[in-house]
Protein backbone atom coordinates (compact mmCIF):
# COMPACT_ATOMS: atom_id res chain seq x y z
CA UNK A 1 0.00 0.00 0.00
CA UNK A 2 1.42 3.35 -1.02
CA UNK A 3 1.04 6.43 1.14
CA UNK A 4 1.07 9.97 -0.14
CA UNK A 5 3.86 12.17 1.09
CA UNK A 6 2.63 15.21 2.93
CA UNK A 7 3.56 18.41 1.15
CA UNK A 8 5.11 21.02 3.37
CA UNK A 9 3.46 24.41 3.08
CA UNK A 10 5.38 27.00 1.13
CA UNK A 11 6.31 30.18 2.93
CA UNK A 12 7.25 33.56 1.56
CA UNK A 13 10.81 34.70 2.10
CA UNK A 14 11.47 38.43 1.62
CA UNK A 15 15.00 39.41 0.61
CA UNK A 16 15.55 43.08 -0.16
CA UNK A 17 11.93 43.56 -1.13
CA UNK A 18 11.70 40.54 -3.43
CA UNK A 19 9.46 37.69 -2.26
CA UNK A 20 10.37 34.06 -2.90
CA UNK A 21 8.25 30.99 -2.26
CA UNK A 22 10.24 28.42 -0.35
CA UNK A 23 9.93 25.43 1.95
CA UNK A 24 11.38 25.93 5.42
CA UNK A 25 13.15 22.76 6.65
CA UNK A 26 12.46 21.22 10.05
CA UNK A 27 14.62 22.66 12.81
CA UNK A 28 15.20 25.95 10.97
CA UNK A 29 13.68 28.01 13.78
CA UNK A 30 16.06 26.45 16.34
CA UNK A 31 19.21 27.48 14.45
CA UNK A 32 21.36 30.17 16.01
CA UNK A 33 20.46 33.58 14.60
CA UNK A 34 23.00 35.82 12.87
CA UNK A 35 24.18 38.88 14.78
CA UNK A 36 25.91 41.85 13.22
CA UNK A 37 29.58 42.01 14.27
CA UNK A 38 30.43 44.62 16.89
CA UNK A 39 34.13 45.40 16.33
CA UNK A 40 34.37 47.47 19.52
CA UNK A 41 33.64 44.38 21.65
CA UNK A 42 36.57 42.01 22.14
CA UNK A 43 35.27 38.50 22.90
CA UNK A 44 37.19 35.40 23.96
CA UNK A 45 37.60 33.06 21.00
CA UNK A 46 38.15 30.03 23.26
CA UNK A 47 37.51 29.11 26.90
CA UNK A 48 40.56 29.58 29.11
CA UNK A 49 42.27 31.62 31.82
CA UNK A 50 43.33 35.26 31.56
CA UNK A 51 47.05 35.10 32.26
CA UNK A 52 48.00 38.75 31.77
CA UNK A 53 46.17 42.00 30.97
CA UNK A 54 48.50 44.37 29.08
CA UNK A 55 46.26 47.46 28.91
CA UNK A 56 44.44 49.81 31.28
CA UNK A 57 41.10 51.56 30.96
CA UNK A 58 41.50 54.85 29.10
CA UNK A 59 44.63 53.67 27.27
CA UNK A 60 44.81 54.29 23.51
CA UNK A 61 45.63 51.24 21.38
CA UNK A 62 46.59 50.72 17.75
CA UNK A 63 45.47 47.86 15.52
CA UNK A 64 47.54 44.79 16.42
CA UNK A 65 48.50 45.91 19.94
CA UNK A 66 48.60 43.07 22.48
CA UNK A 67 45.64 43.50 24.86
CA UNK A 68 46.00 40.37 26.97
CA UNK A 69 47.18 36.77 27.07
CA UNK A 70 44.52 34.05 27.23
CA UNK A 71 45.84 30.62 28.23
CA UNK A 72 43.87 27.67 26.86
CA UNK A 73 44.92 24.04 26.54
CA UNK A 74 48.49 24.92 27.68
CA UNK A 75 48.77 27.46 24.85
CA UNK A 76 49.31 31.17 25.47
CA UNK A 77 47.07 33.00 22.99
CA UNK A 78 47.63 36.71 22.39
CA UNK A 79 44.45 38.76 22.18
CA UNK A 80 45.18 41.62 19.78
CA UNK A 81 43.33 44.86 19.10
CA UNK A 82 41.36 44.38 15.86
CA UNK A 83 41.43 48.16 15.26
CA UNK A 84 42.61 51.42 16.78
CA UNK A 85 40.68 52.97 19.64
CA UNK A 86 40.65 53.65 23.37
CA UNK A 87 40.09 50.96 26.02
CA UNK A 88 36.69 51.91 27.40
CA UNK A 89 36.20 49.07 29.88
CA UNK A 90 37.96 45.84 30.90
CA UNK A 91 35.55 43.11 32.02
CA UNK A 92 38.06 40.49 33.25
CA UNK A 93 41.08 40.33 35.54
CA UNK A 94 44.22 38.22 35.63
CA UNK A 95 43.63 34.65 36.81
CA UNK A 96 39.95 34.70 35.85
CA UNK A 97 38.46 31.78 33.90
CA UNK A 98 36.46 32.82 30.85
CA UNK A 99 34.01 31.06 28.55
CA UNK A 100 34.03 31.12 24.77
CA UNK A 101 32.48 34.35 23.41
CA UNK A 102 32.68 36.09 26.81
CA UNK A 103 33.14 39.87 26.66
CA UNK A 104 36.72 40.75 27.63
CA UNK A 105 37.23 44.38 26.61
CA UNK A 106 35.14 47.12 25.08
CA UNK A 107 36.88 49.73 22.94
CA UNK A 108 35.77 53.25 22.18
CA UNK A 109 36.21 53.76 18.45
CA UNK A 110 37.43 57.06 17.04
CA UNK A 111 34.65 59.19 15.60
CA UNK A 112 34.68 59.42 11.83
Amino acid sequence: METKKEKKPKELLNIDGTEYKTIVPEGFEELRKYHMPEPEKILSFIAGTIQKVNVKEGQKVKKGDKLMILEAMKMKNRVLAPLAGKVNEIYVKEGENVKKDQLLIKLELPKA
